[in-house]
């Protein structure tokens, strides 16, 4: 008998939650059982219990560009006190998530330097004369580029660590799934629920939320953990919409008391 026939099944895949077990004589697609680990929690609308071990946290856009003082939004005038609101929940919840054994996804806008992935209908949004400062283009105070890949404007704030479990996924719209591996990452996880936070909450986090909802995951919006730079009513009807149409809204407090 060979080696390779002496020797037992291995796993084969980046995730034991859903790896293969394989050897030279067989192949075995049957996932190893994962115990359930629930978590119950009070929501805006009624008593909603997880499973920690199928649950992610995504956290979307707490980057430099939108939540510092010499980012972009500054620089056009926005005030980005909210923006900066979901820091300290966050500096709380996901230390916990991560002892817990819940994945931490960083969904963050990350343009390539040419530009290539951003289209003339996305470039407008941004810069709808184009004679402004819009994605990709540099900030005149400091000749960082708008959201750029690798630069300090599409870092992520410092007052959060990205911990080396994290997983990061770069985006080239307000969300986060189209034209990125953020949902192939996911099943390959074994995720079926996903907590939301970041900036701005009715935009790119309400448009992931919303892709989430659509793909089949289970959606849960951390209010506290999450923010917008817009009139207080479209925070209002974000958390309408959530409870209404595409899931449930949490505290974080919630989610550390339970953990």
């Amino acid at each position: 008998m060979s080696e390779a026939a002496a020797e037992g099944p291995v796993a084969l895949g980046a995730s034991p939650r859903t790896a293969w077990r394989v050897s030279p004589q067989a192949a075995n697609l049957v996932r190893a059982p994962i115990a359930p680990r629930p978590l119950t929690l009070a929501t805006g609308t009624r008593e909603v219990t997880v499973d920690l071990m199928r649950t992610a946290m995504i956290v979307i856009d707490m980057q430099n560009d939108f939540c510092h003082p010499d980012g972009w939004l500054a620089h056009i005038g926005v005030d980005i006190a909210p923006a900066r609101r979901p820091i300290a929940p966050l500096q709380r919840l996901l230390p916990a998530l991560r002892q817990a054994g819940v994945p931490i996804v960083w969904v963050n806008w990350g343009n390539r330097p040419d530009r290539l992935n951003l289209s003339p209908a996305l470039l407008h949004v941004y810069n709808p004369t184009g004679t402004g400062v819009g994605l990709g283009d540099p900030l005149p105070a400091t000749g960082a580029r708008v959201l750029e890949f690798g630069s300090w404007s599409a870092a992520v704030v410092e007052e959060l660590t990205i911990a080396p479990s994290d997983i990061e996924v770069a985006k080239y719209r307000m969300s986060g799934f189209p034209d990125t591996p953020l949902d192939s990452i996911l099943r390959t996880l074994g995720i079926t629920t996903l907590l939301f936070g970041g900036v701005n909450m009715d935009q790119c986090v309400l448009c992931t939320l919303q892709d989430a909802n659509f793909l089949g995951y289970d959606c849960l919006l951390v209010e506290d953990c999450a923010a917008t730079t817009s009139p207080d009513y479209c925070h209002a009807a974000t958390v309408y919409n959530v409870n209404q149409c595409f899931g449930f809204v949490v505290q974080s407090d919630a989610l550390l008391q339970g953990l």
